[in-house]
């Protein structure tokens, strides 16, 4: 006789007694010389020594029974089955209804033998580490993932955004046009025949190589996008930023290089970098300290204070030149106030003043009898004059910015000069009018 393990704690997921139909409780029997399918039968008619066709009561038989140790020497198979079912049932960590629909198990009991065995056993910890490691590698060339955020961004089709992200689709993983996307187009009408002669069999041969060799090129640039996080473009550029102009500069130039030496090497060669920066513009103020004679951090203080003083002195001093040099001329007196205005609110100068020694700014454009000047309020006007710009046009761009800062929460001086194709000062002098007007907000 042998002893077998039955894996359902449930009477109605087993086959029928053939002798009386009534569901199987374990033990039951299983006679070994009858099947397919299996001759089950419970111990009242197998005590009765009962036949049917070809079973004979003689038959060499099994008892099937799940009342044996597997884990854990006082925990049986079939307690082990009833634990997971459950764990499943009620949630893991609900250890008191667990216990409850068990019935055998304190909920004590059952937490400490589902810790012991089930989370912190290494056998099923190697095995399912393993079952992961098989996934990965299963997948590692067919999907890129988007490790740069754990919730990608899903720009609208054909959106600032979504060109800058070169068509991703977070949804699948991968790009709506594979990098060399007709690659596939040289061998649509390759057949392999027996009546091929050698050299056209080694042709299309051949031609299966070289497709071979841009697959692996096309999976090679995937990769270089994935490890470097190069999907998230807005995130990539906030990362630049970090850094002072000197180091960006560095980063731009050695961006080239990234895919030879790897993401954390890169990083690394990066940082240590800005960190070489940093330190040599403190050694830089330390020594403009000594050259004053300054031996102390507290006269430092005081030093950096009085050269702020006179910062601020010979800029009111250069403004003062600026107040001469343009009094003769009403108009670009008027400009000049303007810009200081934008200056002292903070803001980017809306009027950029004409030099003496360049030629001669244009006159202002204007607006009668121009179609969509009764649209425009009186900021929009003088706006329209100064950059000489056509009503119609000016509407035309400043309803394009204003759809993009709706679509992206925000709008970026980058941004604006792609959507419009103009003059690169004027389209600043119009995004800087929209942001400080409040129809559009920086990204």
């Amino acid at each position: 006789m042998d002893r077998l393990g039955s894996f359902s704690s449930d009477p109605s997921d087993k086959p029928p007694c053939r002798g009386c139909s009534s569901y199987l409780m374990e033990p039951y029997i299983k006679c070994a010389e009858c099947g397919p399918p299996p001759f089950f039968l419970c111990l009242q008619c197998f005590t009765r020594g009962f036949e049917y066709k070809k079973h004979q009561s003689d038959h060499t038989y099994e008892i099937m029974t799940s009342d044996f140790p597997v884990l854990d020497p006082s925990w049986t198979a079939q307690e082990e089955m009833a634990l997971l079912e459950a764990v499943m049932d009620c949630g893991f960590g609900n250890w008191q209804d667990v216990a409850n629909q068990m019935c055998t198990k304190t909920k004590e009991e059952c937490e400490k033998h589902y810790m012991k065995h089930f989370i912190n056993n290494p056998l099923f910890a190697s095995t399912l580490l393993n079952l992961k490691q098989a996934e990965e590698a299963k997948t590692a060339d067919t999907a890129i993932p988007f490790l740069s955020a754990e919730d990608p961004p899903r720009p609208t089709f054909d959106s600032l955004l979504s060109r800058d992200m070169a068509g991703y689709m977070p949804a699948r993983a991968d790009f709506i046009e594979e990098f060399d996307n007709y690659a596939e187009w040289d061998l649509r009408d390759i057949d392999f025949v027996e009546d091929d002669s050698d050299i056209l069999h080694a042709l299309k041969m051949a031609v299966v190589d070289i497709y071979h060799s841009r697959l692996k090129e096309r999976q090679r640039r995937k990769k270089i996008i994935r490890d470097h996080g190069l999907i998230n473009l807005r995130k990539f550029q906030l990362m630049e930023r970090r850094y002072p102009k000197e180091v960006q500069d560095l980063y731009e130039t050695m961006r080239r290089f990234a895919r030879i030496v790897g993401p954390v090497e890169h990083d690394k060669f990066i940082e240590s970098h800005a960190l070489e920066f940093e330190l040599r513009r403190e050694i830089k103020r330390l020594q403009e300290y000594r050259t004053a004679g300054i031996t102390n951090f507290c006269s430092a203080r005081t030093y950096d204070h009085l050269k702020k003083t006179r910062e601020e002195e010979r800029l009111k001093r250069t403004m003062l030149s600026e107040v001469l040099q343009y009094i003769q001329d009403s108009s670009a007196c008027q400009q000049w106030l303007r810009r200081q205005a934008d200056i002292d609110s903070g803001l980017s100068p809306s009027v950029s003043m004409a030099s003496n020694s360049g030629r001669r700014s244009a006159p202002p454009l204007n607006l009668t009898g121009l179609p969509g000047t009764e649209k425009l309020n009186e900021k929009e006007k003088e706006l329209c004059q100064m950059v000489r710009l056509v009503p119609g046009a000016y509407l035309e761009y400043k309803s394009a910015l204003l759809n993009e800062c709706n679509k992206q929460g925000g709008l970026r001086l980058a941004q604006a000069r792609a959507l419009i194709k103009i003059d690169v000062n004027k389209t600043r002098k119009i995004y800087d009018f929209l942001i400080r007007e409040g129809y559009i907000t920086k990204a």
